[in-house]
């Protein structure tokens, strides 16, 4: 059965089984007429897993059953597979493991895993007005896929809203290209991130939502398995779900304004055995995660201060370094639950700030992130804290470097060392890091690291190592770790992002 409006399914799911969820699966790629074939890539959304993070990821469990009912609907399907790149600086083989999606692919049988850092990263012209830069890079399973499946975590999130279908194309992309433009721009990255492919099947994991936060979320029982055909339609109804306009989403609202689907409720199909008002009814005051910096942090030792980042249009950050201070200190209260009453009284100071800062003696100021300025008197001291921001336009992806974790532990430590005779201190980048927020907070705390928790250190290192192993390997045999120019695109390449005329084509599958 098939129709020209975009389709939704709402369907009840209270565990997680997996025969289940292939029975639910097989129904809906039915209902909407679709057929896996060629190289079937799923796209979960992995970006930390394991008993510290039970709620940030797809489960194993909903990604079988996917696979299974694409196993039993597919045809002359290729290869099947599924790929991430999971948190910056954390290898993927380490979600994969602790996610038990290596287990998982065993059961299933005949599935590759792809570990998007090891790929070959591959240039994706863009050719749309309003554009961030002429190219994006993405691992090459992502360009040659015939049939993408998109498999993400019904999640809030504290720089985008919500992490639906459409945000979890940040993990399409290596830590080097993902971080440019992961700034006051993110919303523009992801809608333009929507050229390089288009998911012709959509399952989202939202038996135990996670509400609040990105990688440490609050659980949230929904008992429910959402499917779509469409990624700006799904999205639309996932934001009236839990009470959100979806047009107050930038990258749902750009991706809608730019042509890859509707967001009006009487132009998407919404089928299934739970009803659009029973599903609101089931996330009635779910928490979305976007919270100033300032009000995050009220009622604890962290004083936060934000100023308006370099751009003409938004007062905040949303994209950068103040949601990720968040996110760094959620995640060290996961690791040690006395953690505010460790925290010094400090001061962390974002974006060109004008106001006043009233730190006393012996308090750390830290001014974090590139585009940070400052000229005032702190603790008795005239003090001026000049930009380092570089244009987005001036960082080449082909050339830009990002530290490993343990590069960023080494550099973070020189800078206390570096700082340990005043309270003034500077961290740059753009952004900076959750990770190397992490590691600020424990140098500053006296916490326990996180990386080198005894619980989790040693499986941490062992697929570090592996994954460092296998690409120097990939490199020596000559294996690029990127390659520009044209490069092999699958069927789920979008029409919006076929060349123009008179602009010569990419390769073809």
């Amino acid at each position: 059965m098939t129709t020209h409006l975009p389709t939704v399914i709402l369907r009840h799911c209270p565990d997680y089984e997996p025969e289940r969820i292939e029975r639910l699966a097989v129904e809906g790629l039915d209902t909407m007429g679709l057929q896996p074939h060629g190289r079937t890539l799923v796209k979960p959304n992995v970006v930390a897993s394991g008993e510290m993070f039970p709620h940030a990821y797809t489960r194993a469990e909903f990604v079988e059953g996917i696979l299974r009912a694409l196993k039993k609907r597919g045809s002359n399907m290729e290869e099947l597979a599924v790929g991430e790149r999971s948190g910056i600086t954390v290898p993927t083989r380490y979600t994969f493991k602790n996610a038990g999606y290596y287990e998982m692919a065993r059961r299933v049988g005949d599935v590759k895993l792809y570990h998007f850092e090891e790929s070959t990263q591959v240039e994706i012209p863009l050719y749309h007005q309003g554009r961030l830069r002429e190219s994006f890079y993405t691992p090459e399973p992502v360009a040659k896929a015939d049939f993408f499946v998109n498999c993400p975590k019904f999640k809030a999130h504290p720089w985008t809203t919500v992490t639906f279908s459409m945000k979890n194309y940040i993990g399409i992309q290596d830590d080097r290209h993902r971080l440019i433009d992961h700034d006051h721009a993110l919303n523009y990255k992801v809608a333009d991130l929507q050229y390089i492919t288009q998911p012709q099947f959509i399952a989202t994991d939202a038996i135990i939502a996670g509400e609040g936060r990105m990688l440490t979320p609050l659980p949230y029982r929904l008992d429910m398995m959402l499917m779509g055909n469409n990624q700006v339609a799904f999205d639309a109804v996932c934001c009236h779900i839990i009470g959100v306009d979806p047009m107050t989403v930038d990258h749902i609202r750009l991706a809608h304004e730019r042509g890859f689907g509707p967001v009006d409720l009487s132009q998407i199909r919404i089928l299934g055995d739970v009803s659009l008002d029973e599903a609101k009814e089931r996330a009635a005051n779910f928490e979305v995660g976007l919270i100033r910096v300032e009000e995050y942090f009220k009622g604890t030792n962290i004083r936060a201060y934000s100023g308006r980042p370099p751009s003409q249009t938004d007062d905040y950050c949303w994209g950068g370094c103040p949601g990720a201070l968040e996110e760094a200190i959620e995640i060290l209260r996961v690791y040690d639950a006395s953690t505010d009453e460790k925290m010094p009284p400090m001061h962390i100071v974002f974006g060109a700030y004008e106001g006043t800062i009233d730190a006393k003696p012996g308090e750390k100021v830290v001014f974090m992130g590139d585009c940070a300025t400052y000229q005032g008197e702190i603790g008795g001291q005239q003090v001026q804290i000049d930009s380092l921001y570089r244009d987005r336009s001036e960082l080449n992806p082909e050339t830009y470097k990002v530290d490993d974790i343990f590069k960023k532990m080494l550099k973070v430590e020189q800078k206390f060392l570096g700082a340990r005779k005043t309270d003034v201190m500077r961290i740059a980048g753009c952004p900076v890091s959750v990770a190397e927020q992490v590691l600020m907070l424990v140098k500053l705390g006296k916490t326990q690291n996180p990386y080198l928790d005894p619980r989790t250190s040693v499986d941490f290192v062992s697929c570090y190592l592996s994954t460092r192993t296998r690409t120097a390997l990939s490199r020596i045999l000559g294996t690029p770790y990127q390659r520009s120019g044209p490069s092999v695109r699958g069927d789920a390449r979008p029409a919006q992002n076929l060349p123009p005329a008179g602009v010569e084509s990419e390769s073809a599958s």
